[in-house]
């Protein structure tokens, strides 16, 4: 008993008393039985006590609350202070008058229940029963230790203060309602009221069902509106999928589009240059060398201090004769009474009026019979020559009022200078081929300015 809690023990005590009791009523039940049917079948001999037998005194103490940290021991000497009442304990005597048979058949029956009821897995398990039945009509399992139980017994008192508000403020409102109701109390007045409810609570309700109806048919709106924007949003996505496409596609075209421009821009640059270049000065070079005038570096004469090779002046005339044979063609001229047939170094000109006859517009520096009649074949070349010249400058200035040749033609002349090579002086003859080359020149500048007036301009293709 010392070794158990100070709450478990002290149940133990109430059940112990309680149990003693009931125990003893029900063994002394079956003790009498026993002895009815022991006295029928006949007198049997009463047992005694040993002399040894001493007085029997029981007494057990529910244990007083201590401080001590272990509440599984308490001092022996605190059992007497925590007597409170007498089913506390109980005291067992032994009687010194010698009891009969039957008395001592009870006596023997209360002695082996005592035996029974001191043993302490009896206790245990009349403990355990009976916090069974206590756990199984309340809340609460038990048995309970002593701090639960103060726990419980705080929580339940809080619960009962609570309770005991509320009850108090009802009974406030009921007995002002009561006084209320006692003064001003129109019966008329409450059914009129309490009809006027029910019509607005008929009125509430059918504005429900309406509401509700509403309800149905916005939420049918509003699906049919979610599949619709879903229908959007598809749309959205496959219109956004063709613009990145699209965007795509015409990133492309504007990059081809602009190496396109670029490719325009420089072939529009090099056809300019191209236009700008006269291929006639470049293909017909004519300049001057001191008192020689040169066509594409070929000197056109000699003098006595410079003796120049037949040859190179024979090349120049094939150049000349070349030059005005494609400024003719160029400005689509005929040439009246001469042709030219140029053929390199050895070019010549044709008479197609009259007497027809064929001039060799070369010359050689051999020294034989026949130089003197190929001379005169090759002064006659040349005065066609400059014939055919002013045929083709009259020509120019007839279609360039503002162009005049810097040097007049007349017969074998051109500037007052003799274009024969024989009975004339090189310095003469050298000069009047200088002046032709001259009058070439103007007359090919001429060609060439027609030409860019006659080229259509246009603007940009982009």
């Amino acid at each position: 008993m010392s070794c158990l809690p100070p709450s478990l023990t002290a149940f133990v005590l109430f059940v112990d008393s309680f149990s003693s009791t009931h125990l003893f009523d029900v063994e002394h039940a079956s003790q009498t039985e026993q002895t009815t049917s022991s006295e029928n079948e006949g007198p049997k001999k009463p047992r005694e006590l040993p002399s040894s037998a001493v007085p029997l005194v029981k007494r057990i103490i529910a244990p007083k609350r201590s401080s001590s940290p272990n509440p599984l021991t308490f001092p022996a000497e605190n059992l007497k202070e925590n007597l409170s009442t007498p089913s506390d304990s109980y005291v067992m005597l032994s009687r010194s008058i010698e009891p009969s048979g039957q008395n001592s058949g009870e006596m023997n029956g209360r002695l082996e229940i005592d035996s029974k009821r001191t043993s302490l897995s009896h206790r245990i398990r009349v403990v355990n029963r009976l916090a069974e039945v206590m756990s199984s009509r309340t809340d609460v399992d038990h048995p309970l230790c002593q701090e639960c139980t103060e726990m419980l017994l705080d929580s339940m008192s809080e619960k009962l203060n609570q309770l005991s508000k509320e009850y108090e403020c009802y009974k406030k409102f009921i007995e002002k309602i009561d006084s209320e109701a006692g003064e001003d109390f129109d019966q008329e007045a409450l059914t009129k009221e309490i009809a006027e409810l029910d019509k607005q609570q008929q009125t509430a309700v059918e504005s429900l069902e309406k509401m509700d109806q509403q309800l149905v048919g916005l939420k049918e709106e509003l699906s049919a509106l979610e599949q619709e924007a879903q229908q959007i949003n598809e749309m959205e996505e496959s219109y956004w999928q063709e613009y990145n496409e699209f965007q795509i596609q015409l990133q492309e075209f504007q990059n081809e589009r602009d190496s396109v421009n670029l490719k325009y821009d420089h072939d529009a640059r090099e056809l300019e240059r191209l236009q700008k270049t006269n291929v006639y000065n470049d293909t017909f070079n004519i300049g001057h060398d001191g008192h020689f005038g040169t066509i594409n570096g070929f000197r056109l004469g000699r003098l006595p201090n410079q003796a120049v090779e037949w040859s190179e002046i024979n090349a120049a005339w094939g150049q000349t004769v070349l030059l005005l044979y494609t400024i003719a063609n160029k400005l689509r001229f005929k040439f009246k009474t001469y042709r030219l047939v140029p053929l390199g170094s050895f070019s010549r000109i044709e008479k197609i009026d009259g007497d027809r006859a064929s001039y060799e517009l070369y010359g050689s520096g051999d020294l034989h019979i026949g130089r003197l009649l190929q001379n005169r074949r090759f002064d006659n070349a040349m005065v066609a020559f400059l014939s055919c010249l002013q045929q083709l400058g009259d020509f120019a200035e007839q279609q360039d009022p503002n162009l005049k040749l810097p040097y007049r033609i007349n017969k074998d002349k051109i500037g007052e200078a003799s274009i024969k090579l024989q009975f004339n002086q090189d310095e003469v003859w050298t000069r009047a081929l200088k002046y032709t080359l001259t009058n070439a020149k103007w007359i090919l500048a001429f060609a060439c300015s027609s030409q860019d007036r006659a080229r259509p301009r246009g603007n940009s293709p982009r």
